[in-house]
């Protein structure tokens, strides 16, 4: 089984989720998905030990998918840029990463989006629909937002994303844990 962009987007919108996984038919409607290609990517997030297995009930293996995460993911599903565009700012241009590193006046990282307000250069995102689920989940917005920064970004934006996403997989595990 081969990992697809799209487990990824699956796999962190059960992260965000904290300790509630929705039922397939809810997250596939919160994704933009069908159910089917859902449960499909959470098997083979389980198979990459991405997620745990039913018996733990799909939760996120934080050590794992934090390991792919920060070493994997740019060479697995490296990011794909186009020309100016409107769009929704991901990576550097958005939280959590927006407050902590400077605007250089370049434009920033957007994904392609016709109802979005800011102006930027194409990022093609892990999954077609991810503007409209990010809209929609704040927190969901903000992890795809750090992987975009792993999968492209420059040393320091790397390293802030690498350190935001090692505190929130800590916290997210440590609540699981005490529930």
């Amino acid at each position: 089984m081969v990992l697809k962009p799209q487990d990824i987007y699956v796999t962190l919108k059960i992260v965000a989720a904290n300790s509630r996984r929705a039922p397939y038919a809810e997250l596939a409607g919160e994704l933009g998905m069908s159910a089917s290609e859902v449960h499909a990517s959470v098997k083979r997030a389980q198979f990459a030990r991405l997620l745990h297995g039913p018996d733990l009930a799909n939760r996120p293996n934080s050590a794992a998918l934090e390991e792919f995460l920060v070493h994997g993911l740019r060479y697995a599903f490296p990011a794909e840029h186009g020309g100016l565009t409107r769009g929704i700012p991901t990576s550097y241009a958005a939280e959590p990463l927006r407050g902590v590193i400077a605007q250089n006046g370049d434009p920033p990282p957007v994904w392609p989006f016709a109802e979005g307000t800011d102006r930027g250069m194409a990022f093609a995102p892990l999954h077609k629909n991810a503007a409209s689920a990010a809209l929609r989940d704040a927190a969901f917005y903000e992890y795809l937002a750090l992987a975009d920064a792993l999968r492209n970004g420059r040393s320091r934006e790397r390293k802030y994303a690498q350190e935001e996403l090692h505190r929130r997989l800590r916290r997210e595990g440590n609540a699981r844990s005490e529930s």
